[in-house]
């Protein structure tokens, strides 16, 4: 899948990983991702892959705390480097099965370098789709979120606290973005690609990305409530029946006591 890269030297990059890894017993496949497969990448920009294992050959790598790649012999590019990790076929199947957001985005658009086994494509179609089933739940989670920040941000301008007020800020943009993100039903990148995504969906409130860069810009309650309302109105939320405090309680501050993921990983 050679033609999905932009660039033709990230291309020489991925000809030279293939003919290195290809005749490796022990590797499956190898997979690029990042930003060369998404098409977001510049000229400088570095190769992401994904090199899947078998799974004996993973866990020698695990218990040798073995399980990223890092290179720049095959760049030929000035700055170049391939950096990446090395996962197996038995985690391709737990990221299709139970993956957070992030884990699945990782893997979305990612290019087939070259594969053994056909298990892999169709792993990748089923990490990939986005579970619809789950979309209600997690709108509700966020939400409770969502409506916790909000208040917390007039609590951190009554304190004049800076911290709270950076942190709360985060948390509301976090959020809001995230509600955004699952009523088009699209995986959360986690932050690195964060608002190049929201800035990519469609269906969002008017002028939203103008309010997030403002509130990060000027962090404050008049521009948290701008942006809080652009969201409120934009589309029919849940209702929390027993008040989002109730659910902040249970599903933040003592998630830890059953061990549930915490909301900011799903």
């Amino acid at each position: 899948m050679e033609e999905e890269i932009l660039f033709e030297h990230h291309k020489k990059v991925v000809n030279a990983l293939t003919k290195q890894f290809i005749d490796d017993p022990n590797i499956l496949a190898l997979l690029i991702g990042g930003s060369v497969a998404k098409g977001y990448a510049s000229e400088n920009s570095d190769v992401d892959i994904m090199l899947v294992t078998t799974d004996e050959e993973f866990e020698k790598r695990k218990a040798k705390n073995d399980l990223f790649y890092w290179s720049d012999d095959v760049c030929e590019y000035e700055g170049g480097f391939v950096d990446g990790k090395i996962t197996s076929l038995s985690f391709l199947r737990d990221v299709a099965d139970k993956g957070s957001e992030p884990a699945r985005f990782a893997f979305q658009d990612a290019i087939i370098a070259f594969s053994k086994k056909t298990e892999i494509e169709t792993l990748l179609q089923k990490i990939t789709a986005y579970p619809e089933e789950e979309q209600k739940e997690k709108i509700e989670k966020f939400f409770v979120q969502f409506e916790a920040a909000r208040w917390y941000v007039g609590e951190a301008e009554k304190r004049n606290d800076q911290y709270l007020m950076m942190h709360t800020v985060s948390s509301l943009v976090l959020f809001g973005g995230r509600l955004i993100l699952a009523h088009n039903k699209v995986f959360y990148p986690y932050h690195k690609w964060f608002m190049r995504v929201l800035e990519d969906v469609e269906n969002k409130p008017d002028q939203f990305m103008e309010l997030t860069k403002k509130l990060l810009s000027s962090p404050n309650k008049q521009n948290a409530e701008a942006f809080c309302q652009s969201i409120l109105q934009f589309a029919d939320w849940p209702e929390i029946k027993e008040g989002w405090p109730n659910r902040f309680l249970t599903e933040t501050e003592w998630s830890w006591m059953d061990g549930r993921t915490p909301v900011t990983d799903l």
